[in-house]
């Protein structure tokens, strides 16, 4: 079952409240997204240890609903 883009930016915002979270429908068949997140929880980390922390927002939805997502993040310094 895929998942709504409105639903992955709930649950992203939902984990990382300060987020700014752009989600795209890569095919336009609302099974396979990108996902932009700016956060200031990413400040000094690296990519290994900002992706966890949106996989952990998402509580469990790669496993299940959500399984293609590009995921770019980047420190709000960064942005």
């Amino acid at each position: 079952m895929a998942m709504e883009a409105a639903e992955i930016e709930r649950l992203i915002k939902e984990g990382l409240p300060d987020a700014e979270v752009h989600i795209e429908d890569l095919r336009g068949d609302g099974d396979h997204y990108a996902a932009r997140v700016v956060s200031k929880a990413f400040i000094g980390q690296s990519r290994v240890q900002k992706h966890p922390k949106v996989y952990a927002a998402l509580k469990g939805s790669m496993d299940q609903a959500l399984h293609p997502l590009g995921l770019q993040t980047s420190a709000a310094e960064d942005a």
